[in-house]
């Protein structure tokens, strides 16, 4: 049989459905986190109402979509958040929860459990002076661990995230040790990318060579989760092919293995005015395929080629390192928000552990040089320039004795 270019077009399609929407619902917050990529404060100007987010749920019912994750900004500003979330359950779908925790009491806890939330996952930046500090807030770390508490007071399942950047990377092993006793079901980790609020703060900002020292703590931690029963989840842009891999994604991915970005193909995100993408985290500009008050979310996840780039990927969509890594076609260049927010457009990511291992083999490292600043704006992004430069003698030697293991105490080096 013959396979034409309508029929292939008609089977992948098949095969991509947006099974897990991450859903921000408001850009309100009641904190001033510093890495925040989407600078959430006030409401977006033109937030969907109630009777157009709850036609949101139904599109996304239709669509097969397995599981909501609503966040925000901070999910439970919006007045309507538990009758978003009813809706959810009431379609027959999953609907769980991302939170800084601040504002959580009993009546918002137990308000979560009636409305049948599936699980709440609350941010957990550090040990308290380093998260307070992250979280422009004095006060935050009590409230995320006074939210997981109260939510688990109320049997609602609890499990944290972490933002991994230059302040808090030392801090991962005691971190898990600190959240073990709430009993938490998994532990989500994801390297922070200089968008947003977070192109600002140059002393958060990772360095490709960085990630010789965060690996071995990620998978430390990892083996400390391990013995708590509690699962680390690595998010996408933690890769990739370095010696953890398989520590890292054996049993947490659908092939053992980083195998590219899933926006498009098993994922979407949607923006608190109805903007529609791949991937809640990618910016808006070039990667919004669509508004649900001027199109259908079918329609838009079906023919936008903002949606479809991830689906037809071919090797030349890499370039720069990427292009002849030996990897490339398994990873795909990894996280496309991760390099297009680093170096304005997808297929070269220099936040590969792999990667920086060869660098490091060679005796060099890259690094990541600021050349234009963020304006200012939602969602926006700073330019860089990637430079590949001799690495200090040093640094080599510490850096060869933390791929061994060792602590890379002097990494803090500009």
């Amino acid at each position: 049989m013959t396979t034409t270019p309508r029929s292939r077009r008609l089977e992948v399609l098949r095969e991509c459905k947006p099974l897990f929407v991450v859903w921000e619902i408001t850009l309100r917050c009641d904190q001033q986190c510093r890495f925040c990529g989407t600078r959430a404060g006030k409401g977006h100007p033109a937030e969907l109402d109630t009777q157009e987010a709850l036609d949101v749920v139904r599109q996304l019912a239709e669509l097969g979509t397995a599981e909501v994750a609503i966040h925000g900004g901070e999910a439970y500003l919006r007045g309507d958040w538990l009758e978003i979330v009813r809706a959810i359950r009431a379609a027959g779908m999953d609907c769980t929860m991302v939170t800084g925790g601040r504002g959580f009491d009993e009546s918002l806890a137990r308000g979560a459990r009636e409305a049948g939330i599936t699980a709440v996952s609350v941010s957990v930046d550090g040990l308290e002076a380093t998260h307070d500090a992250l979280r422009g807030l004095r006060g935050s770390h009590r409230g995320a661990l006074r939210a997981l508490t109260l939510l688990r007071e109320q049997g609602v399942p609890v499990g944290s995230n972490t933002q991994i950047n230059r302040r808090n990377q030392a801090e991962l092993v005691e971190l898990i040790e600190l959240l073990a006793p709430y009993g938490i079901y998994g532990w989500q980790v994801q390297l922070m990318v200089p968008m947003g609020r977070a192109a600002e703060a140059e002393d958060l900002w990772l360095q490709p060579y960085d990630l010789l020292e965060i690996f071995p703590r990620i998978a430390e931690a990892r083996r400390r989760a391990d013995a708590h029963g509690i699962k680390l989840w690595p998010g996408n842009n933690v890769g990739y092919f370095g010696p953890y891999e398989h520590l890292l994604r054996a049993d947490r991915s659908r092939f053992g293995y980083s195998s590219g970005c899933g926006g498009g193909i098993r994922t979407m995100g949607i923006e608190a005015n109805g903007d529609i993408k791949g991937c809640s985290a990618m910016a808006s500009t070039g990667f919004v395929g669509g508004n649900v008050r001027e199109r259908s979310i079918r329609d838009i996840w079906e023919n936008t080629p903002e949606l479809q780039f991830t689906r037809g990927f071919v090797i030349d969509d890499l370039w720069g390192y990427c292009r002849s890594c030996y990897y490339g076609a398994i990873c795909k260049g990894g996280c496309i928000w991760t390099s297009s927010t680093l170096l304005g457009r997808t297929g070269d990511n220099p936040y590969c552990h792999h990667r920086a291992l060869e660098r490091l083999a060679e005796g060099k490292r890259e690094r990541l040089e600021l050349i234009e600043p963020a304006r200012g704006l939602v969602r926006d992004t700073a330019r860089f320039a990637l430079r590949l430069e001799d690495a200090p003698e040093e640094w080599l030697a510490l850096a060869r004795a933390a791929h061994l293991g060792e602590p890379l105490a002097a990494s803090r080096e500009a």
